[in-house]
């Protein structure tokens, strides 16, 4: 008789990890505005553990261009699927929620989009122009794809001068096959060198999401690559596994040590370094942004 092979059992989550759900009304008013205006967050999307703290300070990222993407990465809970056409009024009630909250500082991210020939580059044209256009002196942070590896495309959004232009790596290059598939490191980190290349006052960000199987040796060589690239700003932070079908969590990294990778971060010349077990791209985005001068 074979013997049945051992199942692989996941670490429990530590305490660290574990947190109140905060609520209110103000939570419950940025729902309401988010669902009047048809429009989606990566905070629910993603299901993202900062999203009740996040709504009840009145705040959100914007995800445009729908909420289905073209690929289908093993860490992220975005539903892959077939998307929707574009929105050209998707900006414009993008501005008018951001309004209606009543932001000074927006973030806007959005599903992978390989349907589309410019990979969702005008979306992001759009929504940037529609806040500057619905609430002068808005600050606009885009977190985006990459395009497809199109430069073109990717120029244009640089064009558009928002006041931060991030683009997560995600994990070191050897775990991109199973991470990430159709994405590849080296495409991502061109995106970021010519994003400081043609906008050299644009703050560029990027994160990296720690338990996925990567060394320290990997951490360290892929933190000095994008130092390389002129990265300013840097966010670290635990991968949660957000279902039984996408990759099992391999550690969970302990506080101390995020918080000796915000040193490292800060000793290889990052301007602002985010590391912590819940630390995301978009958490505390302005804070982060405002904290010290790039």
């Amino acid at each position: 008789m074979e013997t049945p092979k051992p199942q692989r059992v996941a670490p429990r989550k530590p305490a660290w990890l574990k947190r109140r759900l905060p609520s209110g009304p103000v939570y419950g008013t940025v729902c309401r505005t988010l669902g009047a205006k048809g429009l989606h967050t990566v905070c629910q999307e993603a299901r993202c553990p900062n999203q009740w703290e996040c709504f009840s300070r009145q705040t959100a990222t914007f995800l445009i261009l729908g909420a289905r993407c073209t690929r289908n990465c093993r860490f992220c809970a975005v539903e892959p699927g077939p998307p929707v056409p574009y929105d050209p009024g998707e900006a414009e009630r993008v501005a008018d929620a951001a309004a209606a909250m009543g932001l000074t500082y927006v973030v806007v991210t959005s599903v992978t989009r390989d349907d589309l020939p410019d990979g969702g580059a005008d979306a992001f044209v759009h929504t940037v122009g529609a806040l500057r256009r619905r609430l002068p002196g808005v600050r606009v942070e885009i977190l985006v794809p990459d395009f497809a590896g199109d430069p073109e495309a990717w120029g244009r959004v640089v064009a558009a001068a928002p006041d931060v232009l991030n683009h997560n790596l995600e994990t070191v290059p050897r775990l991109y096959p199973g991470v990430r598939p159709g994405a590849d490191f080296e495409r991502s980190l061109a995106l970021l060198a010519d994003a400081r290349r043609q906008a050299p006052g644009l703050a560029t960000k990027s994160g990296l999401m720690l338990g996925l199987g990567e060394t320290a040796p990997e951490i360290e060589a892929t933190l000095v690559r994008l130092r390389g690239v002129d990265c300013r700003m840097l966010t670290l932070g635990q991968y949660l596994q957000p279902t039984p079908a996408h990759l099992p969590v391999e550690r969970f990294v302990t506080p101390e040590e995020f918080a000796a990778w915000g040193r490292r971060g800060r000793e290889l010349g990052f301007a602002h370094v985010a590391s912590g077990p819940l630390v995301r791209s978009s958490y505390h985005a302005r804070e982060l942004f405002e904290e010290a001068p790039l």
